[in-house]
């Protein structure tokens, strides 16, 4: 039984430990931001019971949730969602479709939805889905891929529907991401660059097309307008406006459209090299808003310092790199497709995230991946690396095949020549 155990096991093979335990790493140390950066504004207000642990809480029940999400999928064998793909994306593009009609309205954008109880962001679920279904369809078409009328324009279709969707939210953001992430899919599946090329300018006409319409109705008055109407379309206009302005000078409005980036870059210098230490930052006190989720990089900066930051920013490059490294390992080009385009995934809106509130590029408001305060966000990054993990799984059993494989070809090559040594020996 124990001989049988220990096969079993060895079949299986076993994840990939450092990227096992950076994954609980960020997790935990997200815990402890969250509770840093929202401890102060729970306990001052009655809508969240004056208990300093309000956030903590319910990022800690979605963190167990995202544990066990994240073992389920680590021991499901990667090539079997090849199978899941097409099911996982039907139902997420369903609740794509349901979130448009009775979503919940949060921030302007229509993208939460009540499931089970919870209150889930399908859009979240949707970059996992679309990762899958490229991979999948990439691999099954094969050389194929690099034909456009029959390989690139159902996949572009596909991207284009999915991000349709989300844009109608309206969340720019996460389509941004979703976008970008399937891109780089499409770019490893060997995709030719010239239609690469063309898809990025047309994204980008679109995108300018779509902002100039925009603004250009937001700008003109209806044949009976409201009062209400006229001045929530201008105030969503002004507010894309006025990320663009903070984004060029945060100082042109400190009070009102910059205020957000103007006070995250405060409270990034006034961390200075070492920090004021954890839960003695000081802006996150009702002065920096969403410190808890989309600006918990600023209370970083202000409460580690520059060397607490960087160290942080040194653990992500090492754990986003590791996750590519056992994708790349991948034997199979669908286990291949699904690494990169996970570990993609979280580089890029982390990227998005870190560079919305140092000023490196306009801020979208997006969760900075195992440390912003978001359940929904959170699980789904954790089962994505569980199936990271299912991949280094095989990997690592590849790995025992073609060592045992290599012993077993040794031994037999150098059998006789040390049958002739101990025969030369016997003589003597």
């Amino acid at each position: 039984m124990k001989q049988q155990t220990a096969q079993t096991r060895t079949k299986r093979g076993t994840p990939d430990f450092q990227l096992l335990i950076l994954t609980l790493l960020l997790v935990g140390f997200g815990l402890v931001m969250v509770f840093s950066s929202s401890s102060s504004i729970a306990i001052a207000s009655e809508s969240f019971n004056n208990d300093a642990l309000y956030f903590t809480k319910k990022q800690l029940m979605w963190a167990i949730i995202g544990l066990f999400g994240m073992f389920f999928a680590m021991n499901i064998r990667f090539n079997k969602y090849k199978k899941l793909y097409a099911p996982f994306f039907l139902f997420t593009t369903a609740l794509l479709l349901i979130v448009l009609v009775s979503g919940a309205v949060l921030n302007g954008a229509r993208s939460w939805i009540r499931l089970f109880g919870f209150s889930l962001q399908p859009a979240e679920f949707a970059k996992i889905a679309i990762i899958l279904y490229l991979s999948a369809l990439i691999t099954k078409k094969g050389e194929r891929f690099r034909d456009f009328k029959t390989g690139y324009f159902p996949v572009l279709f596909i991207v284009g529907f999915i991000a349709g969707l989300i844009m109608l939210q309206p969340d720019f953001g996460t389509c941004f991401i979703l976008v970008s992430t399937c891109g780089l899919v499409i770019y490893a599946g060997g995709a030719n660059m010239k239609h690469i090329l063309g898809s990025i300018l047309l994204v980008v006409l679109g995108g300018a097309l779509a902002f100039g319409a925009s603004a250009l109705f937001s700008s003109m008055s209806p044949d009976t307008p409201s009062v209400d109407s006229t001045t929530t379309a201008t105030a969503k206009q002004n507010y894309k406006i006025g990320r663009i302005q903070a984004f060029l000078d945060p100082l042109s409005d400190p009070t009102d459209g910059s205020l957000n980036l103007y006070r995250s870059l405060v409270a990034i210098g006034d961390g200075g090299i070492t920090g004021s230490g954890i839960g003695q930052g000081t802006m996150k006190l009702h002065y920096l808003p969403n410190a808890y989720n989309d600006f918990i990089f600023s209370v970083i900066g202000e409460e580690l310092g520059f060397i607490g930051s960087a160290l942080f920013l040194l653990v992500y490059l090492y754990f986003i790199w590791r996750g590519i490294i056992v994708s790349l390992r991948c034997p199979d080009p669908f286990g291949t497709l699904v690494g990169i385009g996970i570990m993609g995934l979280i580089a890029i809106q982390a990227f998005i995230n870190i560079g919305g509130v140092t000023q490196t590029i306009p801020v979208t408001g997006v969760t900075l991946p195992f440390i912003s305060y978001g359940g929904t966000s959170l699980f789904v990054m954790m089962v994505a690396m569980g199936i990271v993990l299912s991949i280094s799984r095989t990997n690592n059993m590849e790995a025992i095949k073609e060592e045992k494989t290599k012993s077993v070809t040794v031994q037999t090559r150098t059998s006789p020549a040390l049958r002739s040594r101990d025969s030369i020996r016997r003589v003597r």
